[in-house]
């Protein structure tokens, strides 16, 4: 029994001395076993890094969206509150409001 155990080891051995040197060196082996375990198996995989920097694009085009949004209402703001005929200009496009001797007459499309 215990030389089936030897036997086995030693055809095992004369195998590995086969492989080439570069391929049982143990900076190598740990190297490939890093790539593999970042690559594939960690949380933070290629996969995960790629869909994360696709998602962080996408926020920072909408940021950018809703930082031009936000000037272009500040100065409606501004022009609505310094500007008394874009005051009625929008209080008769949002509210429908209308003078003493006019009509105002809604038309709504289907």
């Amino acid at each position: 029994m215990l030389t089936f155990g030897t036997d086995m080891w030693k055809k095992l051995q004369a195998r590995i001395d086969r492989l080439p040197k570069w391929l049982t060196n143990i900076y190598f082996i740990c190297g490939v076993a890093f790539v593999v375990w970042m690559g594939v198996i960690d949380d933070n995989n290629i996969i995960n890094q790629y869909h994360k920097h696709t998602e962080l694009s996408v926020l920072l085009e909408k940021r950018k969206f809703y930082a031009k949004q936000i000037t272009e209402t500040q100065k409606q703001l501004s022009e609505l509150t310094t500007n008394p005929a874009t005051q009625e200009k929008f209080a008769r496009e949002h509210y429908w409001m209308k003078r003493g001797n006019e009509d105002v007459y809604v038309i709504v499309k289907k």
